[in-house]
């Protein structure tokens, strides 16, 4: 391509053929303004934040979707502009419920943020008073229309994941966000994965806020309550703090979680690494005793929901393993409730999860393994709201001393930490698998070929006599591409990673808040997958199946070595799961 010479603000920049003016001024570091835009997800210029003027064009520009030419002649930051922009605001604020400092989105949120910048005025326009108009018929999600600017981000998002379940309705001053029919978000094929709410640039979409429950638990003197953190939690919960993106704060995490009050602090890549020992003695028997294939991981809750609604003729090849969140909530209020000489119904299980899917697992139907009317895990909080609560407690995040995981379950390897990025679980099995299957042990236990934030990395491997191969796939679109190449015949894999979200747990629906400026121009999916894989490094132990907790757990309650007993009666009882197909009427 041939390249495209302009200028900006008088400063000249190259780019190439086919970018925006909003582009050239990021490349000649220039911020404009913008509220809708979303890269290569969301270019309608519809907020007309980022207007610019153009010599010798009749009228303001929007730089989101208006091509950069060669000789091109840009201004960003005119007066004129300037009050456009200032305009544009106090309109939306003029039909903007407005309790900022109230609002979970404060200090996050790009219109306020875009406000302060601007100086605007409430007072210019006649404001329609607004009342909330919630919607929270889902376990994950809270919308409330009285807070959303149209920028239609969610819709995007929705569409680019090929869920497709909200959009415009009703036309003018009636126009609104919603379902068809204005169905309720829980009656239509949602699957919980959150994009929209991680996008969203206002409080118009949240999480459905379980921090207040949490906290009234810690304060029962009659409850354990226990807390136990997903793998990419420590690579992104330090974003809520300013960090830098890709930030370790594990130890403060751990550190910030007792001073809380929970009376314990474990760590799922514990029940991760017990995903393996399940998921991979599935994959094993299945490819040495002519098993359905191929196995499709079943960590993702997003994706197996997606599974139950869309591709119920895949129930023979999705895994019947809990997520580790399901795993280590069972594991809790069984094996370590007899350990502790505790009752199952005493005991408070809370999550800390990078994804707004696990608290629509916390109902699973068949999720209980301690017993009728208990469930695995008692919350799940995102990783915002973890923030929040670590906010609202007065502590100072960054000077808290690095503390350890409570070892009765806070013991895990370096193949459960990857968990958290795409290819992350693939790469755990097939260190487990590969070892298993041909009796020796690996020189090499890196499988970078899986590696990376593209939607679908594939690789084979020889693995004895036989060529293994696998696929690692994120970002539900990607995976209805990947399933139907597989159910067509033009592909052909032994096992297949889905995660919902692109990139995985990393980018999941309840990851901090980012605006579109970082989102668009930063590449958060690598820059916190790294963290991960740096710690992985450093692990002593990096196979699932090498863990002296795994082992231990395994002996002193299932009843034996992890690879002779998973899959066991016992183990399918608390480790494992069913699928059903979910039928939604229009």
């Amino acid at each position: 391509m041939s390249d495209i010479k302009l200028k900006i603000n008088n400063i000249d920049v190259e780019v190439s053929e086919g970018a925006t003016i909003l582009d050239a001024a990021v490349k000649a570091g220039i911020r404009i303004p913008t509220l809708c835009y979303l890269k290569n997800i969301n270019g309608i210029g519809a907020c007309r934040m980022c207007l610019v003027e153009v010599k010798g064009a009749r009228g303001l520009m929007a730089s989101c979707v208006t091509p950069a030419t060669d000789g091109m002649e840009v201004q960003t930051n005119t007066q004129k502009l300037r009050e456009a922009r200032k305009t544009n605001l106090e309109l939306m604020l003029s039909n903007h419920r407005t309790d900022c400092l109230s609002c979970s989105r404060s200090t996050t949120c790009e219109l306020q943020k875009l406000s302060q910048e601007y100086g605007v005025s409430l007072e210019r326009f006649v404001r329609d008073t607004k009342e909330p108009e919630y919607e929270a018929s889902t376990p994950h999600l809270v919308r409330d229309n009285s807070k959303c600017i149209l920028c239609r981000r969610c819709i995007a998002a929705c569409n680019a994941q090929q869920v497709s379940v909200i959009g415009a309705n009703a036309r003018g001053f009636d126009t609104h966000i919603g379902s068809a029919f204005d169905k309720d978000l829980a009656h239509v094929s949602c699957v919980s994965c959150g994009q929209c709410i991680v996008n969203c640039p206002t409080g118009a979409l949240t999480e459905r806020d379980d921090t207040d429950a949490v906290r009234a638990a810690i304060s029962d003197p009659t409850k354990t309550v226990v807390v136990h953190t997903a793998p990419s939690i420590r690579a992104t919960l330090g974003e809520g703090f300013g960090m830098p993106v890709g930030t370790n704060v594990e130890g403060k995490m751990v550190a910030a979680l007792r001073r809380l009050g929970f009376d314990f602090v474990f760590d799922t890549d514990m029940a991760a690494d017990v995903t393996i020992i399940e998921e991979g003695k599935e994959f094993i028997d299945r490819v040495l005793n002519g098993g359905t294939l191929p196995l499709l991981t079943s960590c993702c809750p997003g994706w197996s929901k997606y599974c139950e609604i869309n591709h119920s003729d895949l129930f023979s090849h999705i895994s019947s393993c809990k997520s580790p969140q399901g795993m280590m909530g069972g594991l809790i209020k069984t094996y370590w409730a007899d350990k502790m000489g505790l009752d199952p119904r005493d005991i408070v299980v809370v999550s800390i999860m990078p994804c707004t899917a696990k608290k629509f697992e916390l109902d699973r139907y068949d999720m209980c393994a301690a017993g009728e009317g208990l469930a695995d895990n008692d919350f799940s909080l995102t990783t915002r709201e973890l923030a929040r609560m670590i906010k609202r407690a007065g502590l100072m995040f960054e000077s808290l001393p690095d503390e350890d995981y409570d070892p009765a379950l806070g013991v895990s390897t370096g193949a459960s930490v990857i968990f958290g990025a795409s290819g992350g679980v693939l790469e755990a099995a097939l260190r487990t698998a590969v070892e298993v299957i041909t009796g020796k042990e690996l020189e090499e236990v890196d499988f970078k070929e899986v590696r990376g934030v593209e939607s679908a990395k594939e690789a084979t491997y020889r693995v004895g006599d036989l060529d293994v191969n696998v696929c690692s796939v994120s970002g539900i679109a990607n995976v209805e591409k990947v399933l139907r190449a597989v159910k067509n015949g033009e592909k052909n894999y032994h096992i297949i990673e889905i995660m919902a979200c692109p990139g995985g747990c990393i980018n999941g629906g309840g990851q901090p808040s980012q605006p579109a400026s970082v989102r668009n121009y930063v590449d958060l999916k690598s820059l916190r997958a790294d963290a991960l894989y740096s710690e992985d490094v450093k692990k002593e132990l990096r196979k699932s199946h090498q863990s002296p907790l795994v082992s231990q757990v395994y002996k002193e309650f299932f009843g034996g070595e992890p690879l002779e007993v998973a899959n066991g009666e016992k183990a399918h009882h608390i480790l494992h799961t069913s699928y059903k197909l979910r039928t939604f009427k229009y």
